[in-house]
């Protein structure tokens, strides 16, 4: 096996910096170029926490199973940091709900293990519906070419089509039908909810559902 923490620290994943909690204490009224860069910069942080779960699966086979729980607690911590800082971040500020919505409800999913592919919740926190399509069409080629079993295709497709849903767009009735058909526990509250993200007020709502989901 590899060392964690020295495979952690050639990654930069040590110690990461919660931007969140940062900007919180100093956050008043942001004008519209400073609340882009602020999403700029917290969808920055989010993407480097998910990516390290990304990478964390993928090389789990070179990690002892002690090590490899450990870090995976480790980073889901700095994710429930980060979305409380967040929630206070937005609390009572429009128009930061409209443009981090995506990004508190994917960090939601992804500690509540609604969302298993740190992929999707990349692309769902980052509102990338085109990309969702285009993984989507390809875990159906490999699943066709029998390269991907039932099991993961099933799983995969149903993060991916909730995530869409969830973004707006329009679904098929048979992606319609196999969403409801195989979404369970905490992903079928999070594709079951009927707002789409980026609508006011919606937020705390659809993140409420998914947290009862995980008790």
């Amino acid at each position: 096996t590899i060392s964690l923490y020295s495979w952690m620290h050639d990654w930069g994943y040590v110690e990461i910096p919660c931007l969140a909690s940062k900007v919180s204490e100093t956050m008043a009224s942001y004008g519209d170029k400073e609340t882009q860069q602020l999403k700029a910069n917290i969808e920055q942080q989010l993407n480097r926490l998910l990516t390290q779960l990304q990478d964390l699966e993928e090389l789990r086979e070179d990690l002892d199973e002690d090590e490899y729980e450990a870090t995976k607690e480790e980073t889901t911590q700095q994710l429930k940091e980060f979305e409380a800082s967040l929630q206070k971040m937005m609390s009572g500020n429009m128009s930061l709900v409209d443009e981090l919505s995506a990004v508190r409800l994917a960090i939601k999913g992804a500690i509540s293990d609604a969302f298993k592919t740190p992929e999707v919740i990349k692309m769902f926190a980052n509102k990338q519906p085109s990309q969702l399509r285009f993984k989507l069409a390809e875990l159906e080629r490999e699943h066709k070419l029998q390269k991907l079993d039932t099991t993961t295709y099933t799983m995969r497709s149903v993060e991916i089509l909730a995530a869409l849903k969830r973004l707006g767009e329009k679904l098929s009735p048979a992606e319609d039908e196999f969403l409801a058909k195989n979404a369970t526990g905490s992903m079928a509250q999070f594709a079951t909810a009927t707002d789409a993200v980026g609508e006011s007020g919606i937020m705390n709502t659809a993140a409420d559902q998914v947290s009862a989901a995980q008790k």
